[in-house]
Formats: structure tokens, C-alpha cells, sequence
């Protein structure tokens, strides 16, 4: 049975609490790879493609075009996991945006 997880919005960096949604690249229902550029926001800097740390299938949107979201807020749900027929993609990419990982910490060395 496949797992929904939420994407929230990620810190895109330098102190930046919220950007506005421009445009969707993805609609309800299109299956999405991990790391696949999902939406693209502008800040009070720049504007950017945010990729889904997720595989799976987008099973809802939040926010319209338009609208602006606070650092946080959810922006989609990706259903992940395995089909009856298919491979698991239940893993993230292990990429992160500030303060966002996907993946298990890395192991750390002492000196």
C-alpha cells in the first residue's frame, strides 16, 4: 500500500520566511520522479524551482498561483511506495535544501 507524504515548503535560504507560488509544473495525478522540479516560487530574491525530494504519484496541491506560503507550509502530498506490480521509491533523494534532508544523517568521524 503506498505511504502519502507531505513536501513542505523549504527554507530557500538567507533568512527568507516565505515565497509565492508563480507556477505549477505538476498537476493531481502526474507521477513525479525524485528530484523533478515540482513548482516554481519567487522570493523577495530570486525565483526558483523547488524539486520533490519524493517519487510517487501527486495526490494534492496546496496553494493556488498566486498565492504566497510561508516557509513550512505544505505545498504537496506524493503518494509513495509500491504498487502491486512495481519497485519501491519510498526513499528520498538525500539532497538537501537548507535545513531539508531526505535521507538518514550522514555518519559522522571523530578526529
Amino acid at each position: 500500500m503506498p505511504q502519502v507524504l507531505e513536501f513542505k515548503l523549504p527554507d530557500l535560504g538567507e533568512g527568507l520566511t516565505e515565497a509565492e507560488i508563480v507556477r505549477w509544473l505538476v498537476q493531481v495525478g502526474d507521477v513525479v520522479a525524485i528530484d523533478q522540479p515540482v513548482v516554481e516560487v519567487e522570493t523577495a530574491k530570486a525565483m526558483v524551482e523547488v524539486p520533490c525530494p519524493y517519487g510517487g504519484v501527486v495526490t494534492a496541491r496546496f496553494g493556488e498561483e498566486g498565492t504566497e506560503l510561508p516557509v513550512g507550509a505544505p505545498l504537496l502530498t506524493v503518494a509513495v511506495g509500491a504498487p502491486a506490480d512495481g519497485p519501491a521509491q519510498a526513499e528520498g533523494s538525500g539532497n538537501v535544501l537548507v535545513g531539508y534532508g531526505t535521507s538518514e544523517a550522514p555518519a559522522r568521524r571523530r578526529r
